[in-house]
């Protein structure tokens, strides 16, 4: 049985959130949190409310012990691209997409 967190529409892009996600996969939740305790990037911050979601919901909801708890996996899908202009020069603008996430953690009992 697993147990699942989600945040969608996360201001962030997707391939920076990737980055910190293969560092807790596969680890114990403790191992985890102080992994993304100590990164520097904000994508850990927004990770590491995640994963304190899915434990919460793993002891609430499925009365399972938090320290045997594991994470089973760890995905950041594209969500929605938000569509901006930036002014420049003689009157110009220059599109470009401010890209967001959803970002998936699930936890089980090993």
């Amino acid at each position: 049985m697993e147990a699942r967190a989600l945040a969608k529409q996360v201001r962030i892009s997707p391939y920076k959130v990737r980055r910190i996600l293969p560092l807790i996969r596969g680890k114990k939740v403790d191992e985890a949190m102080m992994i993304l305790k100590y990164s520097p990037q904000k994508a850990a911050g927004i990770v590491s409310k995640v994963l304190q979601s899915a434990v919460a919901n793993a002891e609430h909801n499925y009365g399972m012990d938090t320290d045997k708890l594991r994470v089973v996996k760890a995905t950041a899908d594209q969500g929605p691209r938000l569509k901006r202009f930036l002014p420049v020069s003689m009157v110009r603008s220059y599109p470009y997409q401010d890209r967001t996430s959803h970002v998936t953690i699930s936890v089980a009992e090993r």
